[in-house]
């Protein structure tokens, strides 16, 4: 029987706490939103994908094998998003949380190279574009459709004025 490595194992319990602690922000904004998916999702994504990779760099010898597994979470990861998105006619909803999805794995493979710049760097990002770009993409709709109000009741403009 093989003996746990305990100090390893400490090791692998703080990156997988800081892929879940990182993930949390954005988990809570799509929550409190109903989004569909949130505290559970966002942080399980996160932690599988750094514990993926930390096993992949624990089994596998050589940055060619840890590649391949880091390609194949981005693909699953893009399928789970990929479900997260919603087509009703002409509108399209949940590509902010499929993007979110697919960041929070991007976040635990950051971690499990113990790159916590870019992991923290991810989760700031990715938690301020959730929290404050509802607000700006309202008011960018308010001003387009203003602009379009103006636009249409302007008078038909003949060929002879110049722009």
């Amino acid at each position: 029987m093989t003996e746990l490595e305990w100090t390893q194992m400490l090791n692998h319990f703080v990156h997988l706490g800081i892929a879940f602690l990182l993930a949390v922000p954005v988990a809570v904004n799509r929550e409190l939103r109903s989004k569909g998916v949130g505290l559970r999702t966002f942080p399980l994504v996160s932690v599988a994908s750094c514990g993926y990779m930390l096993l992949a760099m624990q089994v596998y010898s050589g940055s060619d094998a840890e590649a391949r597994v880091m390609y194949g979470l981005i693909t699953g990861i893009g399928f789970i998003g990929g479900g997260a998105i919603l087509k009703n006619g002409g509108n399209v909803s949940g590509t902010a949380t499929a993007a979110s999805i697919w960041n929070t794995g991007a976040i635990g493979v950051s971690v499990a190279y113990s790159y916590y710049e870019i992991a923290i760097t991810l989760s700031l990002i990715n938690f301020l574009v959730l929290q404050f770009g509802g607000v700006i993409k309202q008011e960018t709709k308010a001003v387009s459709q203003k602009h379009s109000d103006d636009e249409a009741g302007k008078p038909a403009r003949s060929l002879n004025e110049s722009d």
